[in-house]
């Protein structure tokens, strides 16, 4: 079994953490996901001062109409010129829609793309500790949010800004009292709606908080289908799925009605302007301080100044809620990659050409690991919450030495740390003390990339990927041959799959490779570490899902690709052991043996019980 403690258990219910949004991301962060689509960008504010030239000529066009019609003059050419007007600004006004809704998907493309990059390039330790569906969900519905920055306000803000100034200088020139009148109506709206950005902007965060728990529960129970189904446990379950989905909800209603506040706060201003503006303005008419053409004219400006005082607000809501979501998405990105997660100060080298063609050794010197995992304290009735870092050490002063091209067995009870052994030499962890050599150099000098290409790694419960059999094979060898890929099935006794579906290499193996038997699935994962022939083959507790046939087989293919290689194995079952040119017992994170099998026998306690049982691990 694995020893890799449990990290941060899934949060079930209950109420998150008030402290669990993440950090608010500010307007700047979000700056460069938008001028990414300059080009589209600067052609839409053209568009917008074009469009905002057409809006405003027609209510001048209008007073003129009037003041043509009240002299009784022949209009002439002012109608059509009003219709063009009217046509162009429709025009322009679905083109520019068409191109917002572009920049949007690009936006969204262009943030999933960095997150998804940093997502797979995370240090293991970060996915220890979160859960796979609130990540998911960040790179689905959070991105998702960034597309209504320019679909639902923001640039058509810019543009209708333009109009706003427009129709402003226009009233102003008409008459400043009821100009002056109408500003102080909207000073009041616009400092409401400011007020309610705040909370916009932290309800929207804790929504999407509440989405990445919903997508977590929800990944939990399927992934777990048919341990839930038979454990009689789907009712619970459901339940549990559920009541994270009324979480997801009642934040969605909190949205709803923060943001629903900012609505009618547009209307109200509308309303109160045009009634001041009818009622002070038909008084001035009947004064004679300003003509019927010019009041007419002033009410269409007055429409024209609020609509984009309404997008503003609108984009105020949307973007606010943006910033909640990209808080959650820098969260991420923020993050340090695998690669600078703990660059080491070691200087950059390479891997000298081996002593023996094809191996390479690997030394372990007084390695000191410690799991450090993070747990979350729910408060009373779940209001906030409190995290704590749990340290868990595993490996206390580890050393030993696979030669090159030998065979080395790691035996001991569950937990003792000889998965984390892999862990370490894979470089999914660095020890906290000591050192791991392979052919001399501290592996922290090498890239991993190279260090990974000189390694064959089959992990306990290995994996079986959605896609064809080819897809597996060519997962750690992309340029592989049919033909290659062909042969190392038949090594690894896999040439039935092969060959009872027509499509051969393509036959598909289904999610979690379900089309396939367990003991399949696991020769499966050891042909895909095989195809790639790497000089070092780590390979946990490989044959543990195999009978006893198989398991021969498996045996006899993995002697024969381990021919001048260097094998470090964890051994399942006696008969894996015996043939190894060393065996290491480890016990509680200690070596407390080390030697063949006829040496262990006698002077190590701990294995001669385990090989009396037959059971090494």
């Amino acid at each position: 079994m694995s020893d890799t403690p449990t990290r941060r258990p899934a949060r079930r219910g209950g109420r998150p953490g008030r402290g669990g949004t993440g950090p608010r991301a500010t307007f700047g962060q979000l700056l460069p996901y938008i001028f990414e689509q300059r080009g589209t960008l600067a052609f839409v504010i053209v568009l917008s001062v074009l469009g905002a030239a057409a809006t405003l000529a027609q209510p001048l066009l209008v007073s003129q109409v009037i003041t043509i019609v009240g002299e009784s003059k022949p209009l002439g050419l002012l109608v059509w010129l009003l219709v063009g007007l009217v046509v162009v600004s429709g025009v322009i006004s679905g083109y520019q829609h068409y191109l917002l809704q572009r920049m949007g998907e690009g936006v969204v493309l262009s943030s999933r793309r960095r997150l998804i990059a940093r997502i797979l390039n995370l240090p293991i330790s970060e996915f220890d500790r979160r859960r796979t569906g609130d990540l998911v969900s960040r790179v689905g519905s959070d991105t998702t949010l960034l597309r209504a920055v320019l679909t639902q306000g923001l640039v058509e803000a810019i543009g209708g800004s333009l109009t706003f100034m427009g129709a402003l200088i226009a009233m102003f020139l008409l008459d400043p009292v009821l100009l002056g009148l109408t500003v102080l109506v909207i000073a009041v709206s616009v400092v409401a709606v400011v007020s309610l950005a705040g909370r916009i902007r932290a309800a929207s965060a804790e929504a999407q908080k509440r989405v990445g728990d919903l997508a977590a529960s929800v990944e939990r129970a399927i992934s777990s289908i048919r341990t839930v189904r038979a454990s009689n446990a789907t009712e619970r379950e459901a339940a549990a799925v559920a009541e994270n989905a009324q979480g997801a909800w009642r934040m969605g209603i909190t949205v709803a009605k923060v943001s629903a506040l900012v609505v009618p706060v547009a209307g109200v201003a509308m309303q109160v302007s045009f009634l001041v503006v009818l009622g002070i303005g038909g008084a001035r008419v009947a004064s004679g301080d300003i003509t019927i053409a010019n009041l007419v004219a002033f009410i269409i400006f007055l429409f024209m100044m609020i609509m984009p005082l309404g997008q503003a607000f609108g984009a105020i809501s949307a973007v606010n809620q943006a910033l909640g979501a990209l808080g959650r998405i820098q969260e991420i990105i923020a993050l340090p990659t695998e690669n600078q997660f703990d660059r080491s100060v070691l200087p950059a080298t390479t891997l000298a050409a081996s002593a023996v063609p094809g191996a390479a050794s690997v030394e372990f010197a007084e390695v000191h690991f410690t799991y450090r995992s993070t747990v979350t304290v729910e408060g009373v009735d779940g209001e906030g919450s409190t995290e704590s870092i749990v340290e868990t050490p595993v490996l206390h002063g580890v050393s030993f030495t696979a030669e090159h091209g030998t065979r080395i067995a790691l035996v001991g009870p569950s937990g003792a740390g000889k998965s984390t052994t892999l862990n370490l030499i894979e470089r999914f962890y660095d020890p906290d003390s000591g050192v791991i050599r392979m052919d001399g150099v501290d592996i922290r000098a090498l890239e991993r990339t190279e260090l990974r290409a000189q390694l064959g790694y089959v992990e306990q419960d290995a994996p079986v990927l959605a896609g064809t059999l080819r897809d597996n094979l060519r997962l750690n060898a992309p340029d592989a041959t049919d033909a290659e890929c062909s042969a190392v099935l038949h090594a690894v006794n896999l040439s039935e799959v092969l060959e009872r579906d027509p499509a051969g290499l393509d036959a598909e193996v289904g999610e979690n490779g379900i089309m396939l038997s367990g003991g399949e699935k696991q020769r499966l994962a050891i042909a895909r570490a095989l195809v790639a022939a790497p000089p070092i083959l780590l390979l946990d507790e490989s044959t543990s899902s195999l009978d006893g046939a198989n398991e021969r087989m498996m045996r006899e293919a993995i002697d024969a690709v381990a021919t001048d290689r260097t094998l470090i194995v964890i051994a399942h079952r006696l008969s894996t052991v015996v043939d190894s040119d060393k065996i290491v017992v480890f016990e509680h994170g200690r070596i407390v043996g080390e030697g063949t099998h006829a040496e262990l026998i006698e002077s190590t306690p701990l294995y001669r019980n385990l090989a009396e049982h037959q059971l090494l691990t």
